[in-house]
């Protein structure tokens, strides 16, 4: 059969994998430039169960964002079209399961390997400076589509392919273009752009396995076809039985293609087994304990090392290895969990403090200037404190301060962040909120604060706070920086203790001094 043939024979097939129907419109609804968020969450949202999963994605340590993503058009905002997109690819594939009589295609570890594949493509790409990461993963995750589509398509001839490679008789591009005359690069290509995928995806599915042939002109498809191929190094040395061949080859290609340094690799070995276990509870695909790199180099040099020993002296020498290494490894991440903890919450009052805030609000003025869109910053102080302290003392004054952000949390979004900014003031970063908005929740504050009894040892006490809020949307200002846009907020708090405290007091650069 020709390659025509072939590929017709596969687009025909009643056993072709098909897109689930949110993927589907998805990949149609991104491709048009009319396509606003709220019609992309709108089709999303119609499948609640892939929603909730995406929701869970979004808001666990895959990203890391330090507030709570509580929509998909938040999500979609945060996040971006093209990452929620291939979020929604890489559930929709991963549910791609063997049909009864698939029994020679192992599936589960077909897609074991590629979502090891899809974590190593981001750990990658994420070392290239200016690399644009949003669609990397599912790149990786789908780079040998094409196998599952022989598998499927052609279950008995591919057989053929797997019983030659198991033999040592080719490898596996060339057994497949012995007994197709193409491979599964040029199939999982031409399926992919029959389903309409663009050709940020196609790409790397067509030359993953030969980067140097990608002659195109965009950076970004380059690093990631680079990205994607070197991941199938990194996956080859974590299933190999010869890890350290594919060792040697990823140090040295990783540096040739994208400049990576020996502490970057080295950092991409340290982490990658920890970022796949992670993706599989993420994504719903079971992996028991995937070994790190050196664990991996380490029984491969000890099974050199004791050729001569019988199996079980060998077997016991390496299981005991290995419970020492994940005895090590909970315990160290059991420590990180408390000094992340320590590094970024105030022990008094139990919100983040200032060097946390400091670099949250980093995040958000540069999602806030991504998007184009507002965000606000609410500076607020206890009115009198410290004639309250030298009142009542300092216990009471600890109390009221734990007591006093208590309240305010209870009160603002999830996603909202509020940390001590020093002493008895405080600060509030709003995401996406505007003028009204930010006003709106400054005076719910106020007034809550103002309406509450702090209850202590049958004593009670009263306090007021003032507030000053600043919007802006850094993406229309020339001058803008952090500095000034905590300085105005300042400003506009220090307005507020003018105009009597126990107010609400907002700036702007073309109001100056306003209540909304």
């Amino acid at each position: 059969m020709s390659q025509k043939d072939i590929l017709q024979t596969v687009l025909e097939s009643d056993e072709l994998p098909t897109l689930p129907t949110v993927a589907s419109k998805l990949i149609s609804l991104t491709s048009r430039e009319d396509t606003t968020l709220s019609d992309i969450a709108d089709l999303v949202s119609q499948d609640i169960s892939l929603s909730a999963k995406i929701l869970k994605v979004s808001n666990s340590s895959f990203y890391s964002f330090p507030q709570q993503i509580g929509s998909i058009k938040q999500a979609i905002s945060i996040l971006g079209t093209n990452a929620v997109r291939s979020l929604v690819l890489s559930f929709s594939f991963l549910t791609i399961k063997a049909g009864k009589d698939k029994d020679t295609f192992d599936f589960e570890k077909f897609w074991e390997r590629s979502l090891a594949s899809a974590v190593a493509s981001k750990l990658i790409l994420d070392k290239v400076e200016g690399a644009d990461t949003e669609e990397v993963f599912i790149s990786g995750l789908l780079q040998n589509i094409g196998e599952l589509i022989f598998a499927q398509t052609f279950a008995d001839k591919y057989e053929e392919v797997l019983t030659a490679v198991n033999d040592n008789q080719y490898d596996l591009l060339a057994a497949e273009e012995s007994i197709f005359g193409v491979n599964h690069c040029f199939i999982g290509y031409e399926v992919a752009k029959n389903w309409g995928f663009p050709d940020i995806l196609l790409q790397p599915l067509l030359y993953h396995h030969n980067p140097a042939q990608f002659n195109g002109s965009s950076k970004n498809i380059a690093d990631t076809v680079k990205a994607v191929y070197l991941s199938d190094l990194l996956t080859n040395l974590l299933f190999s039985d010869k890890p350290e061949d594919y060792h040697k080859r990823f140090r040295e290609e990783a540096k040739q293609l994208l400049n990576l340094t020996n502490e970057e690799i080295e950092s991409i070995f340290q982490d990658v087994h920890i970022h796949i276990k992670k993706a599989g509870e993420y994504f719903g695909l079971k992996i028991k304990n995937p070994k790190s790199v050196n664990e991996i180099l380490q029984e491969a040099n000890v099974r050199l090392n004791l050729i001569n020993l019988d199996y079980d002296q060998m077997n016991k020498q390496l299981i005991r290895a290995k419970i020492e290494l994940e005895n090590l490894a909970k315990e160290l991440e059991e420590k990180n969990r408390i000094l992340d903890n320590l590094a970024n919450i105030d022990g008094l009052t139990e919100v983040y403090n200032h060097r946390y805030f400091q670099n949250a609000l980093d995040q958000e003025i540069n999602r806030a200037t991504r998007n184009d869109e507002t965000i606000s910053l609410i500076l607020t102080d206890i009115d009198h404190f410290k004639k309250f302290n030298d009142t009542y003392g300092h216990q009471i004054g600890d109390f009221i301060l734990r007591e006093f952000c208590a309240t305010m949390k209870a009160i603002l979004r999830q996603y909202d962040i509020l940390a001590r900014y020093g002493g008895e003031e405080f600060v509030i970063i709003l995401p996406s909120t505007d003028e009204q908005g930010a006003y709106t929740a400054a005076e719910k504050l106020r007034e809550e604060i103002d309406s509450t009894v702090f209850k202590l040892d049958g004593e009670e006490y009263h306090v007021t706070a003032s507030f000053g809020v600043v919007t802006i949307n850094p993406a229309g200002e020339e001058d803008f920086s952090k500095s000034w846009m905590i300085g105005n907020a300042d400003e506009a708090l220090y307005e507020a203790k003018k105009q009597g405290r126990n107010k609400v007091v907002c700036w702007s650069p073309k109001k100056k001094w306003y209540k909304l």
